[in-house]
């Protein structure tokens, strides 16, 4: 069993913005299966899937507070570090572009900060969607905080299906090959 973690913030008004495009691929991932109250702050589904059962789970904590939910969920499942993949939004990837890793630092995601402090490790997956452009503006929070225009969305569009199949392929062939298969950019 693996458990997938989308993050984003609960609130509608946050719904579409670049900082929930965790929610967003866990949504996709889940298609028309309803999602419960855990026990913890979060919400889950279970589906099934090509390398046994996935978890999806969207944390109701807020970004910056998304460890809480996080272990929450890992405590429930007794779910192992390597069985866990985390996926967020990064401003320092192109629009579009897909980012794999088997383990490694914050790189300024304040969600995978608080994470990576409520585990006291770095060693878990994470998948990182390219949410950034050419021209940032001096308030990455107001950045991370807006929609995308219509000519991102359909970018976006087409990244949900990609990032789907590298979580599947995670869960049923490993991180390794996720990686190799899917790091890249795609629109």
């Amino acid at each position: 069993m693996k458990l997938i973690v989308g993050l984003g913030n609960p609130e509608l008004r946050h719904a579409a913005t670049r900082h929930n495009i965790g929610f967003d691929v866990i949504d996709h991932l889940a298609g028309s299966s309803p999602f419960s109250s855990g026990k913890g702050n979060f919400r889950f589904t279970k589906i099934a899937a090509p390398g046994g059962p996935l978890i999806l789970v969207k944390p109701m904590t807020y970004m910056n507070l998304s460890g809480h939910a996080v272990v929450a969920a890992m405590n429930f499942w007794k779910i192992q570090r390597e069985d866990l993949l985390v996926i967020c939004d990064d401003v320092n990837i192109p629009l579009g572009t897909i980012r794999i890793r088997a383990k490694g630092s914050a790189g300024g995601q304040n969600g995978l900060k608080h994470i990576i402090q409520s585990l006291g490790s770095e060693e878990f997956a994470r998948l990182r969607v390219g949410v950034g452009g050419e021209n940032m503006p001096a308030s990455l929070s107001s950045f991370v905080l807006s929609k995308f225009t219509a000519e991102e969305r359909k970018c976006i569009d087409k990244v949900m299906p990609v990032c789907a199949n590298a979580v599947l392929d995670f869960a049923s062939l490993g991180v390794e090959h996720a990686m190799t298969k899917y790091n890249g950019q795609v629109c």
